[in-house]
């Protein structure tokens, strides 16, 4: 996730850098430092903002180009994960 993404996420979701930092226990001083580029945070860390963005309904893509868009409403059908292919799933 880079930090326009991030800043973009939050956009969608209406989160503060402050309601993102509580999501996930962690200073707002690191959400602020990170979406405006300064220093090198902890892949830990970004990894924590971007799994509770994604908790929320934010979708990354990197291909054709670094984005984020919400998800769509519930009952979303994602199909049939590789790793559940049967040929029962076929029919």
């Amino acid at each position: 996730m880079s930090p326009a993404q991030s800043r973009a996420a939050r956009g969608l979701l209406g989160w503060s850098e402050a309601d993102l930092a509580a999501k996930v226990g962690l200073d707002e001083r690191l959400v602020r430092d990170f979406e405006a580029g300064y220093g090198a945070s902890p892949s830990g860390q970004i990894e924590a903002l971007r799994s509770a963005l994604c908790a929320a309904g934010a979708v990354f893509t990197d291909t054709p180009t670094p984005g984020v868009h919400l998800a769509s409403a519930a009952g979303t059908d994602e199909g049939t994960r590789l790793g559940a292919l049967t040929t029962e799933n076929d029919r």
